[in-house]
């Protein structure tokens, strides 16, 4: 199997305020593993160094790496784990599973969703995210994503104005719409605490990673009448069977790809919590390796994976009426 690796700059159609710091641009590794045969399949490792800590120039070492173990084995089933075996980096391995299951469905003629699961799901119905940093823009931002028809609305919140940005953006989408928040972990259990009993007027559908770690997250769980859902702490050791959350949102680069999730995802409903997915502002093959991955999964709640919209370039995966299309196409379907 021959290994091919390039780096991809895309920019952000505006400035992206998170509780992590202000994003402009996203650089992402795309892959290419090439067999004998010919025939190519694409993946993706999407690191977010503000927010996982990992730098392309890490997975560029671990990509780097797996030279030597893809072209040596032919079997399918053991390329992964033999490149796990020389650098276990979650999101370096993601863009190898990724690859694999678009080579897979690609030789077999069908989307990789049609490999994952007999009956997969047609579309994802996905949230809106806004992180416009004044109440009053978020609130024409949650307004404009309800016409386009979102029916669930994601407000990234950690800021000093939560209070009036979640009730302007409420006011602004109704009370029909659901409205959930994202820290990021930047809040202390003491301001979470204080916040949410404030906010939870505001008919909120769950809180994404309010604080960070399992100690922290189960506290809070018990003291505020909120749901909540874990993501970066989702990452730690026992986290997806720990029950601190009422969800978890997996995510294919943190997981290690498709494979991986998928198994993540079937620990997490055994301890009784739902599941979601979403993008750390993936490219397209990130995101349509997610559609895939959701659509074996369904049904879930809104995923958040309509971040393609994001970015200056027209999106290959347009939302619409709320809704992600799973790709039909060979393999990812791009």
């Amino acid at each position: 199997m021959e290994l091919a690796f390039d780096r991809r700059e895309l920019r952000f159609a505006q400035p992206l305020t998170a509780a992590f710091g202000v994003l402009h641009s996203r650089e992402l590794v795309e892959v290419t593993l090439t067999g004998a045969d010919g025939i190519a399949g694409h993946g993706e490792a999407a690191a977010l160094e503000p927010y996982d800590g990992v730098s392309t120039e890490r997975v560029l070492r671990a990509l780097e790496a797996y030279r030597a173990p893809l072209a040596a084995s032919a079997a399918g089933g053991t390329l992964l784990d033999a490149c796990r075996a020389r650098d276990a980096l979650p999101q370096a391995l993601a863009a190898i599973d990724i690859a694999l299951w678009d080579l897979a469905g690609k030789r077999a003629g069908r989307p990789v969703c049609d490999l994952l699961s007999d009956a997969p799901a047609s579309a994802i119905a996905v949230n809106a995210s806004v992180a416009a940093p004044t109440p009053q823009r978020a609130a024409r931002a949650a307004a404009d994503a309800v016409a386009r028809g979102y029916s669930c609305v994601k407000l990234k919140v950690g800021f000093a104005d939560d209070l009036a940005r979640v009730a302007a953006v409420r006011e602004a989408i109704g009370p029909n719409v659901s409205l959930r928040l994202d820290a990021n972990g930047a809040w202390s259990v003491a301001q979470a605490e204080r916040l949410l009993s404030e906010l939870g007027v505001y008919g909120l559908e769950l809180v994404e990673e309010p604080v960070r770690g399992l100690p922290q997250t189960r506290k809070l769980r018990a003291r505020v009448p909120v749901r909540i859902a874990i993501d970066e702490t989702a990452a730690l050791p026992g986290a997806l069977t720990a029950r601190v959350a009422d969800a978890v949102c997996l995510k294919v680069s943190r997981c290690g790809g498709i494979g991986a999730l998928l198994a993540a995802a079937t620990l997490v409903r055994t301890s009784g919590a739902e599941v979601y997915l979403a993008s750390t502002y993936d490219g397209p093959r990130g995101i349509a390796a997610a559609l895939h991955a959701a659509a074996a999964l369904a049904p879930l709640p809104s995923c958040g994976l309509a971040t393609l919209e994001l970015f200056e370039q027209t999106p290959l995966l347009p939302v619409v009426d709320g809704e992600l299309t799973v790709p039909r196409g060979p393999g990812l379907g791009l």
